[in-house]
This record gives structure tokens, sequence and C-alpha cells, in this order.
């Protein structure tokens, strides 16, 4: 962000976020979707669950599907008038990837 890298501010960004949902804990299917105001927990932090911790295989797994996202799009964006939008997506996607194999170690 020091550097004012708008393409790796806009990758680390949307990696983050791609990670934060990927530790969210999945809602629970046998759980009614709604049921009675009186059923309903109270209290501070009566809705709070912890968030599942990921692995460093699930990370880099995460921050592989965000490269390909951008990958594929840009792929896709073959008009002349996308070429900035196709570059960026390259770009990013090159920015994730020092990332994962770049030796560094990947963190979530």
């Amino acid at each position: 962000m020091r550097a004012r890298d708008k393409v790796a501010v806009s990758a680390l960004r949307a990696a983050l976020a791609a990670l934060d949902n990927a530790e969210a804990v999945p809602l629970d299917a046998a759980a009614p979707a709604a049921g009675a105001l009186e059923a309903a927990p109270v209290g501070a932090g009566a809705t709070e669950v912890a968030r599942r911790e990921l692995t460093e295989r699930e990370v880099q797994a995460v921050l592989r599907a965000e490269v390909a996202e951008r990958l594929a799009a840009a792929g896709q964006l073959t008009a002349p008038a996308h070429a900035g939008r196709a570059e960026r997506l390259r770009a990013e996607a090159e920015v994730l990837l020092r990332f994962l194999d770049g030796g560094r170690p990947v963190s979530g």
C-alpha cells in the first residue's frame, strides 16, 4: 500500500476477502431457517461463532483458486477494448503467484 501499487493492493485485498470467506463456519443445514422469536438466542455474543482455522494447504488452495479465476477472466476478455482489464487481471494473478511460488510463507 505504501508503494502505491494499486494492482498488488487490489489482488491482496481480494485474496484476504477470499480467505476470510473460507474461514466462515458453514451454516448447519439441519437448523431451521426461521423460528419463533422467543426461541431466539439473546445476550451479548449469542450469535458469535468461532471461525475455522485454515491449514496452509487450504490457504494455498484458496489463493490458487483466486489466480485461476483471474486468469480465466483475462482469457475471456478478448476484445481490444478490454485489453487493459485483461492485463490487470494477469498482473493481479502474478502478484498472488509470487506468494505461492516465490518461497515466501503463505499465511491467512
